[in-house]
Order: structure tokens, then C-alpha cells, then sequence
């Protein structure tokens, strides 16, 4: 049985002692380069009524996170998410059980936001995808927290291979450096999110 089936059993199992009238809420976190993505894809046809929030959608615009006089890793770990607006209108809705959520969803290309409908059927279960998610402001909220544990190596190898937006290798470097890795380390000090995790997957 790989990694795929033994989750998406785990997932099955807990959801069944959710007796709550409200949907299912699973938090799949991990650090940069862990596999979170491509693991949402592979359990989302093969859970039922499942409604995937991939919680990099859900940025501001730039200028609310770059050139703020804040120093860089400060802008993407505290910055990049309006963190108490989220809250109120994903985290306490699910948990208000509404039937229709309104999220901002993020343009990058054109550095806009645009508000889109999210349906959630009877019963479902909530897969949000992310970086950051047992921050403080929304680590209560979660039923069930899977932790994509990867070795440093190979997140790093991963991130500077794929993120060529960010300009050549050197500045991909730099920016890692700088900014994502800093917030990285402060996020595993400060939140400590695999004492919080129900499953770590060591990927």
C-alpha cells in the first residue's frame, strides 16, 4: 500500500468520527518544495464530496507584500495572506457550515483579485493545500493535519529547479535566501506544526 492509500484511508477513517454538522476540514501543510500540490491531485478523485482550497490563491496583491519596510521573510510569512480576513470569511464559515463560500481569488499575472463562489455539497470534506497552515490565526480549525515531512535537499534542489519566475539561479538563490527560507525556519520555531500533526508523511 503506497503513501496515496494509506492516506486516503486515514482521511476515510477520521472522517468517520466527524459527527459534526459542518464539512470535514483536512489541513495538508508543509514547507516549500514538500510535494503538497501534487499530492492534493492524486486524493482528490478518490475522496468523496471533496472540495480542494489551495491557500496560494488566496494572497493580496503585491503591494501589500513587497518594498513595505519590513524586512523580506517578515512580508511572506505575515504579509502574503490577509490572515484575519481569511479566518472570517473560510475558517468560521466552515465551521458556520455555510453552504456557499465567497473567497478573493489571486491574479498573477495581472495583480488583481477577483471574488469567485465556492459550493460545498452535503457532507463533504475540505482539503486546504498550503505553506503556513497551523499559523496561529488558523491551526484550531482543522479535524484532521497531514505534515508533508521532506529533507531540506531536496526541497531546496526542487524550488530552485521549478521557480525560474523568479529570474536566473543565482537570483532564485538569493531570493529563497532572503525571504522564504527565513520565514521557513521561523514558522517551525515559533508554530511548531509537526507536534500539531495527526499524520507526518516523510516524503
Amino acid at each position: 500500500m503506497d503513501m496515496n492509500d494509506i492516506l486516503k484511508q486515514e482521511i476515510k477513517e477520521e472522517y468517520k468520527k466527524h459527527h459534526l454538522d459542518r464539512p470535514f476540514i483536512v489541513a495538508i501543510d508543509g514547507l516549500s518544495g514538500a510535494g503538497k500540490t501534487t499530492l492534493v491531485h492524486q486524493l482528490k478523485n478518490v475522496i468523496d464530496n471533496v472540495v480542494i482550497l489551495h491557500i496560494d490563491d488566496h494572497i493580496v496583491k503585491r503591494e501589500m507584500r513587497y518594498n513595505t519596510g519590513y524586512d523580506e521573510w517578515f512580508e511572506y510569512y505575515q504579509l502574503q495572506w490577509d490572515t484575519i480576513y481569511l479566518k472570517e470569511i473560510l475558517y468560521e464559515k466552515l465551521h458556520q457550515n455555510e453552504k456557499q463560500l465567497l473567497l478573493p481569488f489571486y491574479n498573477k499575472e495581472e495583480d488583481t483579485l477577483t471574488s469567485k463562489s465556492i459550493n460545498l455539497p452535503p457532507n463533504s470534506t475540505v482539503i486546504i493545500e498550503g505553506i503556513f497552515l497551523l499559523r496561529e490565526e488558523w491551526k484550531t480549525f482543522y479535524d484532521y493535519i497531514i505534515f508533508l515531512d521532506c529533507p531540506k535537499e531536496v526541497r531546496y534542489e526542487r524550488v530552485l529547479h521549478r521557480d525560474t519566475y523568479l529570474g536566473d539561479l543565482e537570483e532564485r538563490l538569493k531570493k529563497y535566501q532572503k525571504r522564504y527560507w527565513v520565514a521557513e525556519n521561523y514558522y517551525l520555531e515559533k508554530q511548531t506544526p509537526l507536534k500539531f500533526a495527526h499524520s507526518i508523511q516523510r516524503v
